[in-house]
């Protein structure tokens, strides 16, 4: 796979689509939180509805997939500085400028989907539709994000950064292994970069991982956008409800009932399925398609 250097970062991308190249482009933004990696839309590395369906072969058969590591997350570099939708909405527009789209679908699920809503606040013009699949949000899903930044805080205050540097490789992600915290996988896969997070100031680093904690896990809003930015969201979104304590009903709800062009499909796990879940998004894009060529 193809690897870009955006903001100074090393990232690992795919483009892939059918051999018509006028198929819409579709900007994938990952599940999995920590996770957020290009396989999770495979068989093999997926779950639930998109890995009964392989994801990215099915999708690509349909749209020009730009599908990616998100920086910190398997192959992908990052950098020790304050984490922030900004930093993830900067990334995500350069990989589609990368693929020469200037609209795309985007399709974002569990902590992807609030990057897609972060996406969509900073460039609308830019989304031809949103695809929120079992989007995050809640107290338990602010909690489960103030509690693994904790425990990372924790294991650094106790133990110092070359702990986690030699811990990293065993933990492989922050969303397996709370300890190695958010820079954990990059540590793991670049020994350049495991160096120089060993010697960072341990105390401008905690300050560092509280910033991050506080601007992505700031409030029991599904995450992304505040109910001010969602209300001003034109954009056409299909939101797919998960049912657990993370990927929250009542977070699928909120967006149905603030953004003004929004439909809520009304299927819920277990019930959904790879078939009828892609059938969904097909259906969206079908009738997006059919109304621009008719505008």
């Amino acid at each position: 796979m193809p690897f870009a250097t955006i903001n100074g970062i090393r990232i690992n991308y795919l483009i892939q689509g059918p051999a018509e190249k006028t198929a819409p482009h579709l900007l994938m933004f990952a599940p999995g939180g920590w996770r957020s990696v290009i396989s999770r839309w495979t068989a093999a590395g997926g779950k639930e509805a998109f890995g009964q369906m392989d994801g990215l072969a099915t999708l690509s058969r349909h749209f020009n997939c730009i599908a990616y590591d998100r920086r910190e997350c398997g192959l992908s570099g990052g950098r020790v500085e304050p984490l922030s939708w900004d930093l993830y909405v900067h990334e995500a527009r350069a990989l589609l400028d990368l693929a020469g789209a200037k609209q795309a679908y985007i399709l974002g699920s569990c902590m992807g989907a609030s990057l897609a809503l972060a996406f969509a606040v900073r460039h609308p013009s830019a989304c031809k539709g949103l695809l929120l699949h079992w989007p995050v949000g809640g107290y338990l899903w602010m909690r489960k994000g103030h509690e693994f930044f904790g425990r990372h805080m924790d294991f650094v205050e106790a133990n110092g950064l070359a702990a986690v540097v030699e811990r990293a490789p065993r933990g492989e992600n922050f969303w397996l292994d709370p300890e190695i915290g958010p820079w954990g996988s990059p540590a793991a896969v670049y020994p350049e970069f495991a160096r120089e997070l060993a010697k960072q100031n341990v105390d401008r680093y905690l300050d560092v991982c509280a910033r991050s904690r506080d601007a992505i896990f700031n409030d029991t809003m599904p995450s992304g956008a505040s109910g001010e930015e969602l209300m001003r969201i034109q954009i056409p979104a299909l939101v797919m409800s998960g049912a657990d304590s993370r990927h929250t009903r009542s977070a699928s709800f909120v967006l149905k009932e603030l953004m003004p062009q929004s439909e809520l499909w009304e299927v819920l796990p277990p019930h959904q399925t790879g078939e009828n879940t892609l059938e969904q998004i097909l259906r969206f894009n079908s009738r997006l398609e059919t109304s621009a060529r008719a505008a």
